[in-house]
């Protein structure tokens, strides 16, 4: 994947490199693979003293459930964090590539980087790409400016807000957000909101599960907590199903004796191998 910052020359126009390469290998039966359905929930809000954003922890692989307890909140810098949706590969390495890119920023201007130059720096990189990433993040920190927090969409665009979701279960979880949020709030009061808005995303939606993560970003200090809640625990049996032998009588006993694999080879002919030249 191509870095945003560095200087590269592009021949205009249209390529057609690969497109004799994919005419030979679909004549010859091959079969590309195709899209798998993701499901994830995530959250981002902004509360008195900083950003908490929250996910959930269900990787699938259409309807095969891949990883039960993966991590969707992903490290930039110091004062900010990303939550991904979508395809884990392209997310995680959308993330680190831009980790790179403002760490790079850091040193050459001596200062922390501000949340607006990751909000700029991914949605260059996802638009470059028109939509062929499949990276839905939300983007939360804290900078010189304050408490700030971002969505960006898989083929570029950008909204600053001061809650948001992405994911196939941003319906459900928005439901929480529109009816708990509002301004000033607490920490305590915000970790509340971000917890039932991903159980909510959880509950509702067959690719979101598992536990919540919560990442808890200030000014001067970040607490990620892993996991915050375990949403799903598993059920324990309320009886014990071990029968005593002969509870379940037998009417009758019929046994079919079972030809033996001695019994097979030595019916079968043995031919001799020819040897002549």
């Amino acid at each position: 994947m191509a870095g945003v910052l560095a200087t590269e020359r592009t021949l205009p126009g249209f390529s057609f490199e690969n497109c004799k390469r994919n005419s030979t290998l679909l004549q010859q039966g091959f079969k590309p693979p195709t899209a798998q359905k993701t499901g994830t929930t995530i959250v981002g809000i902004v509360y008195r003293d900083g950003v908490i954003l929250g996910a959930d922890t269900r990787a699938t692989e259409g309807s095969t459930v891949a990883d039960k307890n993966c991590s969707k909140i992903h490290f930039l810098a110091d004062n900010i964090y990303c939550c991904g949706a979508g395809t884990a590969a392209d997310t995680e390495m959308t993330t680190m590539t831009i980790m790179s890119q403002l760490e790079l920023h850091r040193l050459n201007t001596g200062r922390p980087v501000r949340v607006s130059t990751a909000k700029q720096l991914l949605k260059q990189l996802l638009f470059r790409y028109q939509g062929h990433i499949g990276a839905a993040l939300v983007v939360g920190g804290v900078d010189v400016t304050g408490p700030l927090l971002y969505s960006i969409h898989p083929h570029g665009s950008s909204e600053c807000l001061p809650f948001t979701t992405m994911g196939s279960g941003s319906l459900a979880a928005m439901t929480v957000l529109e009816s708990s949020w509002k301004p000033d709030l607490t920490e305590e009061e915000g970790k509340v909101i971000v917890r039932n808005a991903i159980a909510a995303g959880i509950f509702n939606d067959l690719g979101s599960g598992s536990n919540v993560d919560v990442c808890i970003i200030r000014k001067g200090s970040v607490d990620y907590i892993r996991p915050f809640d375990i949403a799903n625990l598993k059920g324990q049996k309320q009886n014990n199903y071990r029968f005593r032998r002969g509870t379940t009588g037998v009417l009758s006993t019929r046994i079919i004796p079972l030809v033996t694999e001695s019994e097979e080879i030595k019916k079968t002919e043995v031919e001799s191998m020819d040897t002549s030249a």
